[in-house]
């Protein structure tokens, strides 16, 4: 054995703690007070806090054509938008009557400041829109949010849609909305009451009253007068006027026209009824038509506390209810956020009991074993506190680092423990021991902690998507990492002077009988690594294949954003066809819904039927969705239905449905391929090349459907020509025509009534009977000369066309949009749609991305730098710990190389097809960002097995030990903290490739990586660092001769 210094020689700072033990207990208790308490405190989320949001600017402008509306509204709104700071991309639709611009922000800018510059923008232009334009209405949509946390359900056999909706917006909105965390509740199928006017041509007529006379008369009859009050020298009194109509009977008794003793009545023209403000909005629970309350916390809340207090407050609404209204929270995202916690918890208990069992099995001791123990609930409960003091949340991510944590923060404590114990079996008192082992380590420690420390640093500052997911989960790691470094220079020395038996006892009993085992072990290990350092060419081409290996093994790894995960939950995005109405829809969605509610795990089914404006907000005419039972119910996984329903549900005409799972990150839109045409060409050029791309599409065989074309020309337009000069020799103008067809046929409001307190619109328009096509419109009668009618056929044709639904533009340009669900990974699906689109589009033409596309472009590229950044970061930390640059160079390359090949084992592979069964499926993942994170920690994990046989190298090599013997013996004393530390690594780890459940893909991806490049690499670097170490490292012996 070399000469070991004297545990009375220079003084070490990890002496005091174990001179003067209750100072490393009082400091260790300081750490898990400071911890319990900061628990309570944190907020629960799905994912970390950040400002993904874009802002909608919509415009309506009643009865205009998408044309005009393009022209007249988007365009000059677009082009002042644009000016905006803080915008990643601008896109718009202009359809009949609404102008649609959505500018989407860059990630974690200041919605704030955002809303407020593009209002300032808006306000510059607003006098050049056209002035029956309706002023643009701004808002805030935050892209994390589009989806509610909760959906409730209310339905009823007895009350119409509009009572239910009355009642949702008198009572249970304001009652929900005081619920402590909750930001807003929005009603989803809402059916408004209004005041319908059905006015009747032939009636109207015969009476000499046109359209636009009943308007003014409404707006003339139905007026709200503030007539302030009298005040006399010592008495005022309050006045009032019933100037404006408050139920159906007062606006049918509203005179409209009187001359010479004939009153002509609202009623005698029309039916008049308390009717809903639109009829076009379907909503089906279960079988059921309902109304939707959907609950939107805010976004610092606790999810699960918010929707538990929504679940109490329901209770009591239930008791109080009208008869016949029924109530269920129909579809529930804070389950799904309960029940990951709840399973990350399991493996959590999981990873303890296994980290503890392997320590046991190394030690043989339980007085040793609970010194590393007793790092993992202070390491741990430190860095909760830590995770309180930089505003962190508990979500899926920190979650998932506390799991993590458990098998890396025993590392530093094993080391101690070993080490201690090797000083005892050398004859040592524990007190000297102690003092010796822990003087020994305080500078691999350190070294082997900034080393995980600085692996964090480079994913916790990259920006992007990944920065903004990772960036509490890094820290998080990072500062529980760093508390068990302060734990294995204060508590566990303290604990193992306290704790471990003398030199004897270390000979005895089970720790005796694995102490002789490891001899034996070492004695072996010795042996082969003898014969590897005298074979070194060797093993320098074994180590130099294995690292040019790595490249390729990435380069052809599928790649995705992040695997999908198993909500329990089924989306449908439904589109109708242009010219159907609800009613048609309705029948068809029925047929829908039980395609869904007939799935053998469905719970239960939803369905959300808009009208076009609404539709165009959303990029759907519709939604459906299937919420299946537990993971405990079933054996299919959400994934493996899609392909049953999506057949099922090709056979109902009439509707096209697109099954497809929830993104599996924040930020992500309808579908995850969402692959954007432009162009400054029209309409229908750019449809016939975005029909040759989604043909091509169709035959690769790339995707679970043809990819949906957001640009349908197939829109039915009636265009009302008028003969000018007809319309002169009448004496006629087109204002006056304009005003006339307007009222009758637009649907717009011409002012609001009050009922009980709170205001309704009234809306004119003609009985659906006399407008069921446009022949009929040649019946309506307009003023004429002399005070006749004249017909509307007597001065103007119908020509019949076919238009877009929606003109649509991206980033100022024309632009059509792809969007699909492949199946096989996102990558190649996309990478398929960039090389189909470079063959055939003209100069002239550039494809872009939105949504989960746009993600993976913007972020797949990000893994590299911050890998290269990290592994700098390490190198230039390790330079700083020996002082020199040969030894990080070691450490690094006799490691991070092996490590990489045994971890992208696991993604190589993997078949890029996730519904074709292949005997890899179960234990590889993809390259996603999880998988990529795992490496990046890998780095680090496995840099500490170098560190620790560099470390003892050189100090051998300083008393005089050749450089071969001392990497040979280096090696040997270092195998069992290496195992130890290795072992627990890996075994800590291993129950996330298990794992199954809530949540359980991006763990198995990340478990997988760290698993595979740990067992791998650990294997590689006990025979390839010392072979390194021999070719690179400095000879210290010569130096210190």
């Amino acid at each position: 054995m070399p000469s070991s210094p004297d545990p009375s020689d220079k003084f070490s700072f990890t002496d005091l703690f174990i001179q003067r033990p209750v100072l490393a207990l009082v400091v260790n208790l300081l750490i898990i007070i400071a911890g319990l308490n900061a628990w309570n405190s944190l907020s629960v989320r799905q994912y970390p806090l950040s400002e993904n949001a874009s802002i909608q600017i919509t415009t309506v402008y009643v009865g205009a054509s998408a044309e005009l509306v393009r022209g007249f509204i988007t365009t000059p709104l677009e082009r002042a938008i644009a000016a905006a700071e803080g915008i990643d991309y601008v896109e718009s639709k202009s359809l009949q009557g609404v102008s649609i611009i959505n500018a989407r922000l860059k990630l974690n800018y200041d919605s704030t400041k955002a809303l407020a510059d593009i209002s300032s923008k808006v306000d510059q232009v607003r006098n050049e829109l056209p002035t029956e334009a309706q002023l643009p209405t701004i808002s805030v949509q935050s892209a994390d949010s589009e989806v509610a946390a909760a959906y409730l359900s209310f339905w009823s056999d007895i009350l119409s849609p509009e009572q239910i909706t009355d009642y949702l917006t008198r009572i249970v909105q304001p009652r929900l909305s005081a619920v402590n965390g909750v930001q807003r509740i929005e009603i989803f199928g809402a059916r408004t009451f209004a005041m319908r006017i059905w006015l009747k041509p032939d009636r109207m007529a015969a009476l000499h009253i046109t359209p636009a006379q009943v308007r003014d008369a409404l707006a003339a009859n139905n007026y709200l007068a503030a007539i302030g009050s009298t005040k006399g020298a010592l008495v005022q009194t309050y006045l009032a006027a019933n100037t404006d109509l408050h139920n159906p009977d007062d606006f049918r008794r509203l005179v409209i026209y009187q001359n010479e003793g004939t009153i002509v009545r609202l009623e005698d023209i029309a039916e008049v009824e308390l009717g809903a403000e639109d009829y076009d909005t379907l909503v089906r629970y279960s079988g059921d038509t309902a109304v939707f309350a959907g609950i939107f916390p805010q976004p610092n809340a606790n999810i699960i506390e918010v929707i538990d207090q929504i679940r109490i407050e329901l209770d009591k609404l239930k008791q109080e209810m009208p008869v016949g209204l029924d109530a269920s929270i129909g579809y529930d995202a804070s389950q799904y956020v309960s029940d990951a916690i709840f399973e990350v918890t399991g493996t959590l208990v999981e990873t303890l009991l296994i980290v503890i069992i392997v320590i046991f099995l190394f030690l043989g001791s339980v007085r040793s074993v609970l010194v590393p123990v007793m790092a993992i609930p202070v390491s741990l409960i430190g860095g909760i506190f830590l995770m309180q003091m930089f505003g962190f949340t508990l979500n899926l991510l920190t979650l998932l680092a506390i799991v993590l944590s458990v098998g890396l923060v025993v590392d530093d404590a094993i080391v101690v423990v070993e080490n201690v114990e090797r000083h005892l079996r050398e004859g040592r008192t524990p007190r000297e021991a102690a003092m010796l082992g822990a003087r020994e380590l305080v500078t691999p420690i350190i070294a082997m902690t900034l080393t995980l420390v600085a692996v964090y640093v480079p994913i916790g500052l990259q920006g992007g998507l990944t920065g903004a997911l990772f960036r509490e989960f890094a820290f998080s790691l990072a500062g529980a990492v760093a508390i068990s470094g302060l734990v294995a220079l204060t508590l566990s020395p303290t604990m193992s002077a306290k704790l471990l038996r003398s030199a004897e006892d270390e000979e005895k009993g089970l720790t005796g009988w694995l102490n002789h085992r490891f001899d034996h072990l070492q004695q072996t290990y010795g042996k082969a690594l003898w014969k590897t350092l005298n074979a070194r060419p060797a093993i320098y081409l074994i180590w130099l294949s294995i690292s040019i290996a790595t490249v390729p093994m990435y380069l052809f790894s599928p790649k995705e954003l992040a695997p999908t995960e198993d909500q329990s939950v089924l989306f449908g995005i439904i589109n109708t066809a242009a010219n159907a109405t609800v009613d048609q829809n309705a029948i068809y969605a029925e047929a829908a819904e039980k395609v869904m509610l007939d799935v053998p795990e469905a719970a239960l089914s939803f369905q959300l039927l808009f009208p076009p404006s609404i539709g165009a907000t959303v990029g759907a005419d519709g939604f459906s969705g299937v919420v299946v039972k537990p993971w405990a119910e079933r054996d299919r996984t959400v994934t493996q239905m899609v392909p049953e329903i999506q057949a099922k549900v090709n056979h109902i005409p009439g509707l096209q449905i697109f099954i497809t799972t929830p993104p599996a990150l924040p930020g992500g839109s309808n579908f995850p391929i969402e692959f954007v045409i432009t162009s400054t060409a029209e309409a229908d050029e750019l449809l016939e090349f975005a029909q040759l791309i989604q043909q091509k599409a169709t035959e690769s065989g790339l995707f679970a459907f043809p990819p949906d074309i957001d640009l349908k020309i197939d829109q039915p337009q009636a265009t009302i020509v008028f003969d000018r000069d007809r319309l002169a020799d009448l004496g006629l103008n087109l204002s006056q025509v304009g005003a006339d067809l307007a009222t009758a046929t637009s649907g717009n409001f011409v002012n609001r009534f009050n009922m009980d307190g709170r205001s309704y619109k009234v809306i004119p328009i003609i009985q659906r009977q006399d407008r069921l096509n446009t022949e009929q419109l040649m019946n309506i009668y307009i003023a004429g000369p002399d005070d006749q009618m004249v017909p509307l056929g007597s001065i103007a044709k119908v020509e019949n066309s076919v238009v877009a639904r929606s003109l649509n533009r991206f980033q100022q340009l024309n632009s059509v949009k792809l969007s699909g669900v492949t199946t096989r990974t996102l990558d190649e699906a996309l990478n398929f749609l960039e090389k189909t689109a470079d063959e055939l589009l003209p100069p002239g033409y550039a494809y872009d991305y939105t949504g989960e596309s746009r993600q993976l472009r913007t972020e797949g590229n990000k893994f590299l730098p911050a890998f290269s950044l990290a592994i700098l970061m390490i190198f230039l930390v390790l330079a700083v710990q020996f002082n020199a640059f040969r030894d990080p160079f070691v450490i690094l390359a006799g490691s991070v190389p092996l490590a990489m090949f045994g971890a992208l084992v696991f993604t190589l592979l993997k078949i890029p097809d996730p519904n074709m069964p292949y005997w890899t499926n179960s234990w590889t993942t993809t390259m996603n960002i999880y998988a990529q994170v795992g490496l990046v920690t890998l780095v680090g994990l496995i840099a500490k097995n170098g560190i620790l046989i560099v470390e003892f190298a050189n100090k051998l090599q300083l008393n005089g030990v050749g450089k071969m013997e001392a990497v040979k013996e280096a090696a040997m004393i270092r195998l069992r903290p290496v195992l130890m530390t290795s072992v627990a690594t890996i075994a800590g780890h291993f129950p996330l490739v298990l794992v199954s459940g809530a949540g359980a893909a991006a763990r198995n991806s990340i478990g997988l990586v760290l698993v595979g490049g740990m067992t791998i690499g650990t294997l590689f670097t006990l025979f390839i660092v010392p072979s390194l170490y021999i070719l690179i490292a400095k000879d210290r012996n010569k130096s210190a001769q």
